[in-house]
């Protein structure tokens, strides 16, 4: 709904990665000031590879970690690079850079990097700022005059928490950072090695080990597959042994690797028993079961909770009913085509808080989320996938609340074909593609055409 526009508001970013910045520049785009926190040195959120992980709680458990990315050293993306761009900021080919169509994740850092200097976003960042709280300045007012305390602590020098009041705050921390772990009996007394995918880096501490991988989820299958080159044995523990035929076939190439079922119990001697009886004495488990949403700095006072990795009640996985859009989230949705649905998201709130756009009434947003929520069960979805979307219609839908352009065919083409590429090949669907076709529609279409090719005054030659 389209009304008159608001004074421009003062908002607090959290977090500098892709969903951060691009809700930034939307801000400022529609005459808002932003200040954007990022805990970190430099911009890229998960995407900024860290890789000194001394002194990490090595199962995550800390309420603040010291370590924000989880991502490895060999990581390749998982989806090619022609559909990830922003709507208007192309994820082109470079030269003296990664050119492969499945780069390694310093060529999306990159990406980032230039979309940063192209639009000129970094004056707009505190860099090395940890938030430490964030609250309702007046938890009676809640509504349209509400207003938010922001604490934060620099990271390098200062233990002085600075305390600034925004008209609104976006939180754009990502979702791949706070380990989501098992519970398996005896974790508590195995004495070995134990540590979840968050900090694991490089395969060479596992030389000659006995390792017991825990998830078969992309990062398992990665790390399972690096390691067969240094480990002695590598036991996949999964949910399911209904597995692809693709990993089916590493498993068979590699006499090192074997397919387990789930843990039944570990014990004090190293022991890992298997649900189907089979056991094994482990050097180390790997935990790559997941990631959970966590806002330790958020103070609601009760109104936003994660539950079972459910953040709620959030409108369109965005919008805490009672307090938007003073309040709201970028970047909560799983398993869709990120960049361009943050975008949406980042455009909807920053026309929110200029008055251009309004939302439903409270009523109408909490039969909403209690609709979507119903719908989740009767679809039989566990709750912690609450925000496991895997939906282009969704994706198009929500953009019409702003008139974001609907995803291209050729873009969803592309995802799914990836996708099913990996089910059947593993090891190289990256690398060996047949869709040439579709890639010349995608590099041939306005998406890719309409980029400027001469530099920007913001880009550094």
């Amino acid at each position: 709904m389209v009304s008159e526009r608001n004074p421009s508001k003062h908002v607090c970013v959290i977090g500098a990665g892709p969903s951060g910045l691009v809700a930034a520049r939307e801000l400022r785009k529609e005459g808002h000031t932003a200040v954007v926190v990022e805990q970190n040195h430099g911009i890229g959120g998960q995407w900024l590879y860290q890789p000194k992980v001394e002194g990490e709680e090595e199962l995550g458990r800390s309420k603040f970690l010291k370590v924000h990315s989880s991502i490895y050293a060999s990581l390749r993306l998982f989806s090619p690079r022609e559909i990830m761009g922003f709507s208007d900021f192309p994820f082109v080919v470079k030269k003296g850079r990664d050119m492969r169509r499945f780069p390694g994740h310093r060529e999306l850092l990159l990406y980032l990097q230039d979309f940063c200097e192209w639009f000129g976003l970094r004056e707009m960042i505190r860099f090395n700022t940890r938030v430490e709280y964030v609250g309702m300045l007046n938890s009676d007012q809640v509504g349209s005059d509400l207003k938010w305390v922001v604490k934060t602590r620099d990271m390098g020098s200062s233990e002085e928490v600075v305390e600034e009041v925004f008209d609104a705050v976006v939180v754009a921390t990502g979702h791949y950072s706070n380990p989501r772990l098992p519970s398996i009996k005896g974790m508590d007394v195995w004495k070995r090695k134990q540590m979840h995918s968050h900090i694991y880096r490089v395969p060479d501490p596992f030389l000659n080990e006995v390792v017991v991988v825990v998830g078969n989820s992309m990062s398992g299958q990665d790390i399972s597959m690096e390691l067969v080159d240094v480990a002695k044995q590598i036991h996949l523990s999964a949910k399911s042994l209904d597995i692809s035929e693709g990993l089916s076939k590493v498993i068979s190439k590699y006499d090192s690797l074997h397919l387990r079922p789930e843990i039944e119990s570990l014990h004090e001697d190293g022991r890992v028993v298997f649900v189907d009886g089979y056991s094994i004495v482990a050097d180390t488990i790997i935990y790559c079961t997941g990631y959970s949403y966590s806002f330790p700095f958020l103070d609601t006072k009760g109104i936003v909770t994660v539950d079972d990795d459910r953040v709620g009640p959030l409108y369109e996985h965005t919008f805490p009913p009672s307090l938007a859009p003073s309040l709201s989230f970028v970047g909560i949705p799983r398993k869709l085509i990120g960049f361009p649905f943050f975008e949406s998201q980042a455009i909807w709130i920053a026309q929110l808080l200029s008055g251009k756009r309004t939302l439903p009434s409270f009523h109408d947003m909490m039969q909403s989320v209690k609709d979507f929520y119903q719908s989740r069960d009767i679809a039989a979805i566990p709750k912690h996938n609450t925000h496991d979307l895997a939906n282009f219609e969704y994706c198009d839908k929500y953009g019409d609340n702003v008139g974001f352009p609907h995803l291209e065919e050729w873009r969803k083409e592309l995802c799914i074909s990836a996708i099913v590429k990996a089910l059947v090949d593993l090891e190289g669907y990256r690398d060996a593609w047949d869709d040439n076709v579709l890639l010349q529609v995608a590099l041939q279409s306005p998406h890719f055409s309409q980029f400027p090719q001469s530099p920007s005054p913001h880009l550094t030659p």
